[in-house]
């Protein structure tokens, strides 16, 4: 049973590939409650595939995919010229592979969360959030989504039946359209462990978090996201979930919310 305030955390996670590994901290495994899966576009591959989907069954944590862009020279995370077909495909050519290892290793994948300049690109733009949309719509008992608060593309995704769960970044700054503020601009990824819990707190308790230009934005909070690249990650996911704890926050899957 959860409390009255629980929250799904995740992180993307199995994003090395070939000879570049990024090591998965058990620390972080063992606190976060939902992990998003590098597909091979951005990041990650087979073999980095099979070992996060078997790491994150040994700690009990559910599995989303994490599709992103073929640019794995830009980690995925400079915008294309895509088409909504294009899109459809690359999603369920990625969602499909990591369907494919969680069967094999005798889980279900939860949910789909697009990566960087997808999830960006689908919360404003209707041709690439339809994409992804139409992906999940054909794939047999479709994952539940993850998606930005109160973006274009939640909307149209629950307009469309899709399980649909709002998230909210705790490591970075938004704008006051309710966008993330571009990784390019000073500011955009928040490095300090403390501020970030708070802003994670507030999120979660109150519902709102103050832009980049000192307004303030309601959200509708899921799911807390900390991203799992940054050298601080584990520092910040073990700082996070002890002001969780002080708060009496309990850490849920989606499944449970």
């Amino acid at each position: 049973m959860t409390s009255e305030h629980a929250v799904d955390l995740n992180c993307d996670l199995g994003e090395g590939f070939g000879t570049y590994s990024i090591e998965i901290d058990e620390a972080v495994m063992e606190k976060i409650s939902s992990a998003n899966v590098a597909c091979g576009f951005h990041a990650g591959d087979p073999m980095e595939l099979e070992d996060t989907v078997e790491y994150a069954k040994q700690f009990e944590t559910e599995i989303g995919a994490h599709p992103g862009l073929p640019d794995l020279l830009g980690f995925g995370r400079r915008e294309m010229d895509v088409t909504t077909d294009e899109v459809r495909n690359y999603v369920t050519y990625q969602v499909g592979a990591v369907r494919a290892f969680c069967e094999s290793a005798g889980v279900e994948l939860q949910h789909v969360k697009p990566h960087g300049a997808l999830y960006n690109m689908a919360s404003n733009d209707e041709a690439v959030a339809t994409g992804i949309i139409q992906a999940l719509k054909r794939l047999p008992d479709s994952p539940m989504v993850l998606t930005l608060s109160g973006s274009k593309f939640a909307r149209m995704a629950e307009e469309a039946g899709l399980d649909v769960h709002h998230e909210a970044f705790a490591d970075r700054a938004y704008n006051q359209d309710g966008t993330l503020v571009s990784r390019s601009r000073e500011g955009a990824v928040i490095h300090d462990p403390d501020r970030l819990a708070k802003r994670a707190v507030k999120m979660v308790r109150e519902g709102h978090v103050e832009t980049i230009g000192g307004k303030t934005l309601d959200l509708q909070v899921d799911s807390i996201c900390v991203h799992g690249d940054s050298p601080e990650a584990t520092e910040n996911v073990v700082r996070l979930t002890e002001a969780f704890e002080a708060e009496g926050i309990s850490i849920a899957p989606l499944r449970e919310l």
